[in-house]
């Protein structure tokens, strides 16, 4: 856990990212604001594989900018490309947010691909379908030989994110909302929406992310307190092993 703040960074927390590690290779799920200096506690940032984004959103993405930076202009000379798979206009994204002319933006370190239903990244088999959110948005299925860990991005109420989560070892689910106070159903889950989800999709885990600055994680963890598996709060440098 790199990184688990809603929407933007808090004190004890970058915003979204996820090092997700096997057999040697690194994938990193999410980069986003402030999140490429505490991915550094975890692993060398020249030394990650692939970059796999859920969405577009800053909290989720921005932090591409620093990583384009620092493998770019290093002074050892640039760093390999490697792959970030993400929405189809990525590329064209994140040359925009960094003032950078669309060709050859930020390729010459990036190889951008367009997320389809399924993929391979080294070891891992990694399935997506759009999840419930104002902008193209996506959820992941990643299996490594009979483990499988699913993660929801950003999500309101989906009926694809139960499939993806089908019997997975857990769940890494967003819950940005608090029950009563919130009322915005295609943007995001309330605590007690993400235990539902994972309850029907018979998930052996599930793990709250994504909970922003101002919401207190333990009222968070006692909406979902109807989960019948186990259930966490993620927290910046916890590892799981699925």
């Amino acid at each position: 856990m790199v990184g688990c703040s809603g929407s933007f960074p808090g004190p004890d927390s970058p915003a979204s990212c996820y090092l997700v590690e096997a057999e040697g290779y690194r994938m990193v799920l999410d980069l986003g604001s402030g999140a490429v200096g505490a991915l550094a506690r975890y692993v060398s940032i020249y030394e990650v594989d692939a970059v796999v984004l859920s969405h577009l959103h800053p909290d989720h993405c921005m932090d591409l900018c620093g990583y384009y930076v620092a493998r770019k202009y290093r002074p050892e000379g640039s760093s390999d490309r490697i792959p970030v798979y993400g929405p189809a206009d990525t590329g064209e994204r994140m040359a925009m947010a960094y003032g950078l002319p669309p060709e050859p933006g930020m390729r010459e370190v990036f190889d951008f691909v367009a997320l389809r239903p399924e993929f391979e990244l080294g070891p891992f088999r990694v399935s997506t379908r759009r999840v419930v959110h104002p902008i193209e948005a996506y959820g992941f299925r990643i299996e490594h030989g009979d483990k499988v860990l699913a993660y929801s991005g950003d999500t309101g109420v989906c009926p694809d994110l139960v499939t993806l989560a089908k019997d997975a070892d857990a769940l890494l689910c967003e819950a940005s909302f608090h029950v009563g106070r919130d009322d915005a159903p295609e943007i995001h889950l309330n605590g007690t929406q993400a235990a539902e989800h994972a309850a029907r999709a018979g998930t052996g885990r599930l793990i709250l992310t994504h909970i922003p600055p101002w919401n207190d994680p333990a009222r968070t963890l006692d909406e979902a307190s109807a989960f019948p598996g186990v259930i966490e709060l993620a927290r910046p440098g916890d590892t799981y092993t699925v």
